[in-house]
């Protein structure tokens, strides 16, 4: 088998070290991968940065997930993608980046997302071979799920694929979005930008996004949002909920949400959700915590869906939705900058900047390999 080249993190404010691991052995029903692009999430950067409430404990883990990459080698019995379409070396794949176990009390009831035994992420001590996004390589034991990627589709859209477009695909099919209803955006970031163009595909008769960044609200309303609230312009929590009731018409939003990534926009988001509505979280892994009266969901009937991955019928889903939406929306625009994996420190420090300091849209940043 190859060996290839890892990113190893060990904790918050400690640089990667890059290792060069011997690659899974592709057992019968296995694909190995060759990466190709790895993107960084905002969740990437919560544990870069030490984001929550409890200090990260130093361990040298493999780490990455939002990624594409070709078909290296396939195992026996493997000779096409989750849709039975021929698959071959070299072809263009998209996968999620966890694998339910297709044998639990969640799995039977066709609950993959929820499938407690869905995580991939080991210690070098558990796991030490080339097998994650931010690598050379990454394996897809069997049982795996994997579609190929349309040929109109640039690679570069490709990664956000596995992670932030169907994230905030699933979240809105599970939330049930319905024709018609007003839906609130926290963050224009990918994720928001993504769920920007998915609402209005879906026909939200009104979507509002609400960001800092006066360049990411603009890409917004290219992507189908029809009011942008500007955190400038409204500094302060309840002056964004006002807003948000003005434009509602005092109602409130039937469908709110939150891709922030901030515990305090959870808290936010709630007081903009109309009686009985829906809020989306999704942003809010970091591990922060918030406190607020229960009266403030129940009594306003809210309907709270936390959401963490998704099952793998969304995959196909949504890279049909950058085919159909490519030439509309640009939703395929996603990363603006390339690094190699070598310069991995480099790329995390850039996207932090990023982020924060004007970064002239939700464009992703991407590794290289």
């Amino acid at each position: 088998m190859p060996t290839g080249k890892v990113a190893v993190f060990t904790t918050s404010g400690v640089p990667f070290d890059i290792v060069e691991l011997p690659t899974p052995e592709v057992e019968p029903g296995g694909l190995l991968v060759k990466n190709t692009h790895a993107v960084i999430c905002g969740s990437d950067l919560h544990g870069w940065r030490g984001d929550g409430d409890e200090p990260i404990p130093p361990i040298r883990k493999l780490t990455g997930h939002e990624f594409t990459g070709v078909v290296h080698s396939l195992g026996n019995g493997v000779e096409t993608d989750s849709l039975r379409r021929p698959l071959q070396e070299g072809d263009r794949i998209a996968f999620p980046f966890f694998n339910p176990c297709n044998r639990c009390y969640w799995c039977i009831r066709g609950e993959h997302h929820a499938c407690p035994h869905r995580g991939r992420w080991r210690t070098l001590e558990q796991h030490p071979y080339c097998d994650a996004g931010n690598a050379d390589y990454y394996y897809l034991p069997q049982g795996h799920y994997v579609f190929k990627v349309p040929e109109e589709l640039p690679t570069d859209a490709v990664p956000p694929v596995n992670c932030a477009l169907s994230q905030v695909l699933f979240g809105l099919e599970r939330a049930k979005m319905d024709f018609g209803d007003t839906v609130v955006i926290q963050g224009a970031g990918g994720l928001g930008v993504f769920a920007t163009a998915i609402a209005s595909e879906k026909g939200a008769s009104k979507i509002i996004v609400i960001d800092g960044q006066q360049p990411r609200l603009d890409l917004a309303v290219e992507c189908g949002a029809t009011d942008t609230i500007s955190m400038v312009e409204y500094p302060t929590p309840q002056s964004r909920v006002e807003r948000v009731k003005e434009l509602t018409h005092g109602v409130g939003a039937d469908v709110v949400v939150e891709v922030v990534g901030v515990a305090a926009a959870t808290l936010e988001g709630l007081d903009m959700v109309r009686v009985n509505g829906k809020f989306i979280d999704i942003g809010n892994i970091g591990g922060g915590s918030i406190e607020f009266p229960a009266v403030k969901v129940i009594s306003n009937q809210t309907q709270w869906f936390g959401t963490v991955h998704y099952n793998p019928w969304i995959i196909e889903a949504a890279l049909q939705f950058l085919v159909r939406t490519m030439d509309r929306m640009p939703v395929t625009n996603v990363v603006s900058h390339k690094f190699p994996l070598e310069k991995i420190n480099e790329a995390f420090e850039f996207a932090e900047w990023h982020g924060r300091e004007g970064g002239t849209t939700a464009n992703r940043v991407a590794l290289t390999m």
